[in-house]
């Protein structure tokens, strides 16, 4: 019997940068949310562990066989060998956590078939610090490297949400070492709405200065009615949010006939 599970798509509702740390990583404060819908898993009992990939962006993954799907199934110890399908749906190098949320799918379809052990959290970690917030892909606040997290408001949840990106990949290392290491402040308090509101994206600037045409899928998103527009992550996807499905879908429409090479996808919040 196959089982099968959706890698939901992480966005950053908001991204407070707050310093660089002397091991080289970054002290973030960022409220992570998840749309329904992202890249598709099928697993099969198997004699040992094998994977197949298809879907538009397959070819983007240089070594299929070493890739956060696998290395995941290698973290849960098993009776029984899985066969893996994946569906890749999600650009790679996009600010959506693909690889992440892949691997994060990959233990909750463990968990379904065979359970998985107490330390599942840190075995998830050990594979990125974004690994445990995409296997619970629940709205949380995330710190430190994001490997910390706690659930936060769901007042968002079903918000109708349209994915933009220009099928331009953006490397996250790149876009860190460019931040100028200015401290805008914590993130704020509130409700989910609230605090994507008052909150920023402050890998935004870097990003766009290595990336450029992100600004021209921030305006053409700017330009339609949705009540908060923001880059995801370190780029180049970015989001709007929509009061109702209707005017999502029509703004989804209009840019697709205005820039048709763009990847779009929409959905709701979870």
């Amino acid at each position: 019997m196959a089982l099968t599970e959706t890698a939901y798509a992480k966005i950053n509702l908001a991204l407070h940068v707050r310093r660089r740390r002397e091991d080289g990583y970054h002290e973030l404060e960022t409220l992570f949310a998840f749309v329904d819908a992202g890249d598709e898993l099928t697993a099969r009992d198997a004699v040992e562990d094998r994977l197949e990939v298809m879907g538009e962006f397959a070819g983007a993954l240089d070594d299929p066989f070493d890739n956060l799907v696998m290395r995941a199934l290698g973290k849960l110890p098993r009776a029984e060998g899985m066969a893996l399908t994946l569906e890749k749906n999600l650009p790679v190098a996009a600010g959506l956590g693909g690889g992440s949320a892949d691997a994060g799918a990959v233990f909750r379809l463990v968990e379904r078939m065979h359970g998985w052990p107490d330390d599942w959290q840190a075995r998830a970690a050990t594979l990125g610090a974004d690994v445990p917030v995409c296997v619970k892909s629940e709205t949380s606040f995330g710190r430190g490297t994001g490997a910390d997290f706690d659930p936060g408001p769901q007042d968002l949840e079903g918000t109708p949400v349209l994915l933009v990106n220009p099928r331009t990949p953006l490397a996250t290392g790149p876009v860190f070492a460019a931040w100028d290491g200015e401290d805008r402040g914590a993130l704020p308090g509130g409700t989910a709405r609230e605090i994507t509101l008052a909150g920023r994206n402050d890998l935004e600037a870097p990003a766009l200065s290595l990336c450029p045409v992100i600004d021209d899928v921030l305006g053409v998103l700017r330009d339609t009615p949705a009540w908060l527009v923001r880059m995801s992550g370190s780029g180049a996807t970015c989001f709007a949010l929509f009061d109702d499905a209707a005017t999502r879908d029509a703004a989804s429409a209009a840019i697709a006939a205005s820039n048709p090479d763009w990847w779009q996808l929409a959905g709701s919040l979870r």
